[in-house]
């Protein structure tokens, strides 16, 4: 049924009136609504982050990868050197080292990463076709996603500070979790 201009119904709402944009309003209602606002946004960011990678990953050639396997891929490519299991946990902040060394499986029987011995530890290095995968996502990453974040009129000084403050933030979480884990 259509409305006729110029009426208000009464149960109808400003969109100021509205409050923050939130997934769950029941949060919002306590001290920092502000926050709820920030926790949405990380929710949308991380999904559309993890869709992202897996498309991008699947444009330069390598399918069927999990968010979790690209950045496992993209962490040992780091700097060119091999790492051991419990620094690629450390970096990407999993706790589930099962999960990580089921990706590590998966990037090795696709060529992507092999493992050795350092000593007693075992270290995971990139192979030439891991890194020529890296090199094409981050040719795609370009040419798709760079000039657009650009023209947001973000600057890099900018960008460096919101990740800085995700980054503390990801330790608030962190102490949080911890104290939610000792109640």
């Amino acid at each position: 049924m259509m409305k006729k201009t110029g009426t208000k119904n009464p149960d109808d709402k400003n969109i100021s009136e509205l409050g923050p944009i939130v997934s769950s309003s029941h949060l919002a209602e306590g001290g920092s609504p502000a926050l709820s606002e920030v926790e949405f946004g990380m929710i949308l960011a991380q999904h559309a982050f993890g869709r992202w990678m897996v498309r991008c990953m699947a444009a330069a050639g390598v399918s069927d990868l999990s968010p979790l396997d690209v950045l496992v891929l993209h962490t040992v490519n780091h700097r060119g050197r091999p790492k051991k299991l419990a620094d690629i946990c450390l970096v990407l902040s999993v706790e589930d080292t099962h999960t990580v060394t089921y990706s590590i499986r998966k990037l090795e029987k696709l060529g992507l990463v092999k493992s050795g011995k350092q000593g007693k530890e075992k270290i995971i290095a990139v192979t030439v076709s891991g890194e020529a995968a890296c090199l094409r996502y981050g040719d795609i990453r370009e040419t798709l996603l760079v000039e657009a974040v650009r023209s947001t009129g973000l600057s890099e000084e900018r960008m460096s500070e919101i990740s800085g403050f995700l980054r503390a933030l990801s330790g608030h979480y962190d102490q949080a979790a911890r104290a939610a884990s000792s109640l």
